[in-house]
Parts: C-alpha cells; structure tokens; sequence
C-alpha cells in the first residue's frame, strides 16, 4: 500500500472504500457479476463494515493487476 494516500487517487480510483455498485460500474460488468466473484470469493477482496460490503480501492487495483498478468501468462 501507498504510504501517501493521495498515490491511490492519482492511480484513477477513489479516495473512500467503493460499495459492489461502484465496483461494478468501475469494471463495467453487472452487479450479479460482482456478487457472483464475491459468493466464489473470485473477485477482488471485499469486507463488511455492518450489513454492508466495501471494497478497498488499493486492493481491487491489485486484483486487477494479478488478473491482467495472469491472462498475460
């Protein structure tokens, strides 16, 4: 992880952990697609605050990196 927060922000994601909806829209695949990788825990990783699932924008930028090397491969 960055240590100036401001580093995730310049990297194009936002600076406030993103609900399964901004998820989605980010990565312009449907909402069940989101809930789908979090049941089979194949997606990025999430966490509950509540009732409610957030994920960290650091950590999905890394889930995207590992998927990208992976198809790369």
């Amino acid at each position: 992880m960055p240590a100036d927060p401001r580093a995730t922000l310049r990297a194009g994601l936002p600076d406030r952990y993103l609900t399964p909806e901004d998820l989605a829209a980010l990565l312009s695949v449907p909402i069940e697609t989101v809930y789908h990788w979090r049941k089979r825990r194949t997606g990025p990783p999430g966490f509950r605050i509540g009732r409610h699932i957030r994920y960290d924008p650091a950590a999905v930028r890394d889930w995207i990196t590992e998927q990208a090397a992976r198809d790369a491969a």
